[in-house]
């Protein structure tokens, strides 16, 4: 009797056994659990593991850049943007320039700066430099991401052309004059305008310039190039004249003459 008892107990037990297995199977994240989600035993329960996502650049340069100008005060820097991000970068790329190629690794002390357009592939030009001065060149995207790759450079800036002036006085009377003063380019690159400045010696106002503006007053002259004829070409030369009051012709005046830009 005893014996079957036991037999019995033994079957019961199997077959409770066997069902909670056949439930434990039925549910897709174990007994007692939500789908996607683990229970451990004895612990609450842990959302799956997200899968790892991997982005693998193509071997490029997010972006690149040469100069392809540069004038006494200016540099204009062209760029193309090969890679978009998370590879590359947004517009507007900003284009810093600075004096030495130490400062443009460390990024310290750029001199100036400027902003491109929307475009992917353009140039960007810098003014308000200094002339004949060399300078390098980095970028910089829309969302602040400094380029580590692209040092470019060096850009020189043009040296400020020479010029020359010889002063000359075509007739005199009584009280006054009339004079012309010759303009020469005397350096080797060309010039885009000049000034020419003098002082006179005596009582000498002037009354009249053609072929140039004059400014100031009083003993002190300086005559700019007219709209017409501040461009002069290597060796070339201009004129402008004056009509000048005074109570004696000045027996000579020697000018200067300084470049100026634009």
């Amino acid at each position: 009797m005893l014996r079957s008892v036991v037999t019995v107990l033994t079957a019961a037990g199997l077959s409770l056994a066997a069902a909670g297995a056949a439930a434990a199977a039925a549910s897709p994240a174990g007994a007692g659990s939500a789908a996607g989600v683990l229970a451990p035993a004895g612990g609450p329960a842990l959302p799956a593991a997200s899968p790892t996502v991997i982005v693998t650049c193509p071997p490029a340069l997010p972006i690149g850049g040469q100069v392809t100008g540069t004038t006494a005060t200016s540099v204009t820097v062209s760029y193309y943007m090969l890679l978009t991000p998370p590879c590359g970068y947004d517009t507007p790329i900003t284009v810093s320039l600075f004096a030495s190629r130490e400062d443009a690794a460390q990024w310290r002390a750029p001199v100036a700066e400027a902003l491109s357009g929307p475009e992917r592939n353009g140039s960007v030009t810098i003014g308000g430099l200094t002339p004949d001065t060399d300078y390098w060149f980095r970028f910089t995207g829309a969302g602040g991401q400094r380029d580590p790759y692209v040092i470019g450079g060096p850009a020189h800036t043009a040296a400020l052309s020479a010029c020359a002036a010889t002063f000359a006085v075509d007739s005199r009377w009584g009280s006054g004059f009339v004079a012309t003063v010759t303009v020469r380019n005397s350096g080797t690159q060309p010039l885009s305008g000049w000034q020419v400045s003098w002082r006179w010696p005596g009582d000498e106002r002037v009354q009249g310039v053609w072929g140039g503006v004059a400014t100031g007053s009083g003993a002190d002259v300086t005559v700019r190039n007219a709209p017409y004829n501040g461009r002069l070409g290597v060796g070339a030369s201009t004129t402008f004249g004056l009509l000048v009051s005074t109570t004696a012709a000045p027996a000579a005046i020697a000018p200067t003459c300084q470049p100026s830009v634009g």
